[in-house]
């Protein structure tokens, strides 16, 4: 397993992964809205843009996005948004870390090996303490969150999405 930024030569696999997103109708929070984008190239172009504090769309933080690649078959398992820094919003409900596991994928691990994988990652970009949410009652999301360290600080209410988030801190 491996943590990759997107690129191109993954189109094939981001729009696998795209569809079986939108015929599960699952979430696909850690994607940076891969399912609004027609083609992997627009999506890709617009990750790039959040890389750079100077190209970031207003109101949004600093972003690296990271594809989860399985390598004996190059098929792509989940992926991961890293924020790196925290927004008025994102220190509140969102926090430093989005990922989502592919459905057909789900209960496997990846998850776990995904969120490990990044936690050095954070480090590098000098993030001391990583906030994570998640909606409460997702039992795999709290149980990746606890296996990578996480520490339960608090249950809050998100309006916007009128769900109940639990936060997490990890110490890197």
């Amino acid at each position: 397993m491996k943590l990759v930024e997107p690129t191109i030569e993954y189109d094939r696999q981001i729009q696998a992964l795209k569809k079986e997103f939108l015929d599960s109708g699952d979430s696909t929070d850690g994607t940076t809205w891969l399912t609004k984008f027609e083609t992997s190239q627009e999506w890709i172009d617009y990750v790039n843009a959040h890389k750079d504090p100077l190209t970031v769309p207003d109101g949004h933080a600093p972003a690296s996005q990271f594809i989860f690649v399985r390598e004996e078959d190059q098929k792509i398992v989940g992926m991961i948004d890293i924020r790196h820094v925290l927004t008025e919003y994102l220190g509140k409900y969102g926090g430093h870390i989005g990922y989502s596991v592919a459905p057909s994928e789900r209960r496997k691990g990846y998850a776990t090996q995904m969120l490990a994988a990044a936690l050095p990652i954070m480090k590098k970009l000098g993030i001391e303490r990583a906030l994570i949410t998640c909606i409460k009652g997702n039992e795999g999301s709290r149980k990746t969150i606890l296996k990578n360290g996480g520490v339960y600080e608090s249950t809050i209410y998100e309006p916007d999405a009128k769900v109940e988030l639990e936060r997490y801190w990890i110490e890197l």
